[in-house]
């Protein structure tokens, strides 16, 4: 049988949710408010401070299911897949990239397993050089549009079981696979493969995998994905703006970190 690697994506793949790293053009295209963008770095902060747990979780889902309904799902996917290489490049980790290229290597698929909607994770596992992907699915209405409700929910232990429905569709040994994942909310996509790896833990995690001696890694180094995956030149002066965006938005959230830690 064929083994295989699973990966979260949010701060296991990348550096912060996806969902709210494409907040900018979606805002420049009239989707999203000044008012939401902030309310979205705020939402940032808290997940990097503290991480996500189930409440935290539940509630961003409440709160961007109403946010997005109405919306053209063929628009949403279109902005996406311009903006990959702006929004992506400054916050992709290296060593998930690494991994991948090794997993492939030995003959493993690789897999990216998140919560984000499919029009978010699909052009994003594409642009990354992934397999397949497992992602949220929401209802559309025959216009094409978003209703506010899901038709599956790629969280906690959905994850699992769209994993094991997935490999036994094709014919993949969970026992000899492998699961990457930074969050406790994942323990059930990370128990149900022989080789669970913890990647940026929350403090629950990072408990959870010492207890039982799971593998432990810390990704800290983005990597300019133009130095691996070829994109048009035409994009460069794109790529330049999101870079100065990008230290913008990292001095942000050093001042905001430093003041939530100073009142804790």
């Amino acid at each position: 049988m064929q083994e295989a690697a699973f990966f979260d994506l949010d701060k296991t793949i990348i550096a912060k949710s996806a969902v709210l790293a494409f907040g900018r053009p979606l805002y420049r295209e009239g989707l999203l408010s000044r008012r939401t963008i902030l309310r979205g770095m705020y939402s940032q902060v808290v997940f990097m401070l503290v991480g996500a747990d189930e409440d935290r979780m539940e509630r961003l889902r409440e709160s961007m299911l109403s946010l997005i309904k109405g919306w053209n799902r063929d628009h949403v996917a279109s902005i996406v897949r311009e903006t990959l290489d702006e929004i992506i490049t400054p916050i992709v980790f290296q060593e998930a990239l690494d991994l991948f290229t090794l997993h492939q290597q030995e003959g493993r698929p690789v897999v990216i397993v998140s919560s984000s909607p499919e029009e978010v994770v699909g052009p994003l596992a594409e642009y990354l050089g992934a397999d397949d992907f497992i992602a949220t699915r929401s209802e559309i209405d025959a216009e094409g549009c978003y209703t506010g409700e899901l038709d599956f929910y790629a969280y906690g232990p959905h994850k699992a079981d769209a994993i094991r429905e997935y490999a036994s569709a094709r014919g993949i040994d969970l026992e000899a696979s492998y699961s990457y994942s930074d969050s406790i909310t994942d323990v059930p996509m990370l128990e149900v493969v022989g080789h669970p790896v913890v990647v940026n833990a929350d403090r629950e995690l990072a408990k959870y995998a010492n207890e039982r001696g799971w593998e432990q890694l810390s990704f800290s180094r983005p990597v300019r994905l133009r130095d691996r995956v070829p994109v048009p030149s035409g994009q460069s002066a794109i790529a330049l703006g999101a870079l100065a965006a990008a230290g913008t938005g990292a001095a942000v959230w050093w001042w905001l970190r430093r003041r939530a830690l100073a009142q804790l």
